[in-house]
């Protein structure tokens, strides 16, 4: 517990905020509320390597968080030195996702129902701003989690025009929590995008590093508290001291 109050005061500080008092709880969805991730390195490598980009599951991995044409252009400029079109990368994109619907479904990740419960019998808002745009997804999640979580609560990648590691995504979820503060909220992270999107938004970030990159990665980009779980996040949710 002192770990985490000192958390919170150094996020304070950090930003200049004189209180936290959160009254949301925003989440990424694939590698939090879903066990996907491996799913997903999969069909990034293989739908890449049908348009000559080499793509490495560790390379997912790091680049999960943002909207999937960012990360094929970043990725075809790299390796072909060229831009390219909106409509090409979304061609492109298109196939990793329908390599990725091919896939086993993705579980549920373990301790996701659980903390949404006391996440929702504290009162607090429940949003998710995932850098997905696919409505198969979207609606799968509004299946596992609707006891908490509606439509109007979800960000997705077409809500923005910047998506993460830019802040854009996270400030809309605070707009969809009912036009909330940074200090009046919490992200729950796996991706280092996704962290960085927190922090730059001003909301206290929780990293749970639920794949295979090391820790010192996302301290790096400043998460507020490092967790190696979402089960473990779940079973210390009550001893985080929210409120002053």
């Amino acid at each position: 517990m002192m770990q985490y109050a000192l958390s919170i005061k150094h996020y304070k500080e950090k930003h200049g905020f004189e209180t936290f008092h959160p009254r949301a709880v925003l989440f990424d969805m694939d590698g939090v509320l879903y066990d996907s991730m491996p799913n997903h390195a999969v069909a990034w490598h293989e739908s890449m390597a049908k348009f000559g980009i080499s793509m490495s599951h560790e390379e997912a991995y790091a680049t999960e968080g943002q909207r999937g044409i960012d990360t094929i252009r970043q990725m075809v400029k790299r390796q072909q030195g060229r831009d390219i079109s909106d409509e090409e990368a979304q061609t492109m994109y298109d196939e990793k996702t329908r390599l990725f619907h091919l896939m086993p479904e993705a579980p549920v990740m373990p301790g996701a129902h659980e903390l949404m419960a006391q996440i929702k019998a504290m009162g607090l808002v429940i949003c998710v701003v995932t850098g997905s745009g696919q409505r198969p997804l979207i609606r799968r999640l509004l299946h596992d989690y609707g006891e908490y979580l509606d439509e109007q609560h979800i960000v997705t990648a077409y809500d923005v025009s910047r998506g993460k590691p830019h802040p854009e995504p996270y400030l809309k979820g605070l707009e969809k929590a009912g036009g909330l503060m940074p200090w009046e909220a919490v992200v729950v992270e796996n991706a280092p995008l996704g962290v960085e999107a927190g922090v730059a938004a001003h909301i206290f970030t929780v990293c749970v590093n639920t794949g295979h990159l090391p820790e010192q990665v996302f301290s790096e980009r400043y998460a507020d508290i490092i967790l190696d779980s979402m089960l473990q996040l779940s079973q210390q949710w009550a001893v985080l001291p929210l409120w002053e």
